[in-house]
């Protein structure tokens, strides 16, 4: 019979790939952690792991039964975070997904907030992209993400957080030639620098691209807005960026932010969490925070 405790133990050698790493994470004796992995290999009659000098890997059977395990153990993640409802709101720990596009201009207010209003909360951070944060909060691993929509995964409930609009930056020398509002069509035959593939900002800016109806964009890759932004104030081209990270990205300087024509583009972003979570009230407290948060990057700052 398993139990949960071999989930347990098995999820940390899935992940670590290591005995050493994996039994130090449990806080338990790398002879225990082996044998609890041996007795579940011998009640499912086969190897689950590849043993190696260095470490282990999964084998085939490993893996059809890790996907298994992370399902059953993000159900008892949210039986227990059930168990633990109060009316004590945040508190514990939280762990929290985010785009790489939002994270630079949403955390710094919302972790100051989270530290001030609810000390006994212990949030972790987990930035990437959008599939990656979605493969991961369908495992258990992370109990929220903040994301744009759309949201397409089974088993997955939004709470909005607001509408960020879409401007276009382009380098501050060359921005009296482009008239304003910015008509989409404008677009057209200007270098565009998108973000690497995998972000959702990218497919967003493809799609005013396809409004556009253009088909020949030059393209430059980046891994982050940041760099977009340096990008386009040494004069390399022009791209989108978000309402939120106007008033940090230009504080460099070197880069015009012109609006686009109505209806303008935008992305909706909302806050994720599993249906089957029990930190509802949680989430709804978060969310609350993350619009204050979200509405005070998007504001126009002085000077």
């Amino acid at each position: 019979m398993f139990t949960i405790r071999q989930f347990r133990y098995f999820e940390a050698l899935a992940e670590t790939l290591h005995f050493g790493r994996a039994a130090k994470r449990l806080n338990i004796s790398q002879p225990a952690l082996s044998a609890q992995i041996a007795q579940m290999e011998t009640d499912f009659g086969t190897a689950l792991f590849e043993r190696r000098p260095n470490g282990v890997s999964m084998t085939a059977e490993g893996d059809t039964v890790a996907r298994r395990v992370r399902r059953i153990l993000a159900e008892v993640r949210d039986l227990e975070a059930l168990a633990r409802a109060s009316d004590e709101l945040l508190v514990g720990q939280l762990r929290l997904g985010i785009i790489a596009s939002l994270a630079p201009y949403l955390l710094p207010g919302l972790l100051a907030e989270l530290s001030r209003s609810f000390p006994r909360l212990a949030v972790g951070v987990r930035e990437n992209v959008t599939a990656q944060l979605a493969d991961e909060l369908a495992r258990g691993e992370l109990d929220c993400v903040v994301q744009a929509l759309p949201v397409e995964r089974k088993g997955v409930e939004t709470m909005p957080l607001g509408v960020d609009p879409f401007l276009l930056a382009v380098p501050e020398a060359s921005a009296a030639r482009i008239p304003v509002p910015v008509a989409p069509e404008r677009l057209e035959g200007e270098r565009l620098i998108l973000l690497e593939e995998g972000h959702c900002l990218r497919d967003q800016a493809l799609d005013v691209c396809r409004i556009a109806e253009s088909r020949d964009l030059a393209t430059l890759g980046a891994t982050s807005l940041n760099t977009l932004m340096r990008m386009v104030a040494g004069g390399l081209g022009v791209t989108l960026v978000p309402q939120c990270a106007v008033a940090a990205e230009g504080r460099a300087g070197g880069i015009a932010f012109l609006p686009f024509r109505e209806p303008a583009p935008e992305r909706t972003l909302v806050l994720a969490f599993r249906s089957s979570s029990g930190r509802r009230s949680d989430f709804e407290r978060l969310a609350e925070l993350m619009r204050a948060c979200l509405a005070e990057a998007q504001a126009p700052k002085p000077g």
